[in-house]
């Protein structure tokens, strides 16, 4: 008879502390919520151009989001049960998310403006 369920883990395994990380980052996150003006040190790791236009920026974002939407979708086919549940409320977020940056590009630059 084959087996079908993995073996369990190996509990020799290491978890992270986790109070260790929020011990780490509850200052920073708590300072810039308290002054939005703060910097936040881990947004230099990824920066944008300061000069980039509102259609490009929410064309990039959108295409993003569809991404996400992709391999959200592509996660949930591989899960069962809570996980799977957990992915495709992701994925329903993706598309909202998606759909919202889609209109405000909409509002920006109508379809009938683009075209003439």
């Amino acid at each position: 008879m084959k087996k079908t369920a993995p073996n369990p883990p190996d509990s020799t395994i290491e978890t992270p502390d986790l109070s260790q990380l929020s011990k780490t980052t509850e200052p920073t996150i708590s300072a810039r919520l308290r002054d939005p003006n703060h910097l936040d040190p881990i947004s230099h790791v990824f920066t944008l151009r300061p000069n980039i236009d509102t259609p490009a920026l929410l064309t990039h974002a959108s295409e993003t989001l569809a991404s996400l939407n992709v391999m959200s979708t592509d996660l949930a086919c591989e899960l069962e049960s809570s996980p799977r549940n957990i992915a495709l409320a992701i994925q329903q977020l993706a598309v909202l998310a998606q759909l919202l940056v889609n209109r405000a590009l909409d509002n920006i630059a109508p379809l009938d403006e683009v075209e003439a």
